[in-house]
């Protein structure tokens, strides 16, 4: 295998935002926010609005998401003038 092409994989947290979960895990992707987790070490956080622990298929439970918002963004990006 070619030596420098591969990514760097490194600790970070992904955090819910929807339930405010958040778990530990390695990753390629950057990140200029940071979070210190129970262990005292400082990660760098990745935002999620749906994990395992707010999506409906693992809960059972319907979670309303805003999608008003996306639905307005769409339109006003593609209306016809």
């Amino acid at each position: 295998m070619k030596k420098g092409i591969h990514p760097e994989y490194r600790e970070v947290v992904f955090h819910d935002m929807t339930s405010d979960f958040k778990f530990i895990t390695r990753s390629t992707m950057n990140s200029e926010e940071t979070v210190t987790m129970e262990d005292g070490k400082t990660y760098p956080v990745i935002k999620l609005e749906v994990s395992s622990a707010s999506h409906p298929f693992y809960t059972g439970k319907n979670i309303f998401v805003d999608t008003a918002g996306r639905v307005e963004k769409f339109n006003t990006r593609y209306k016809k003038k």
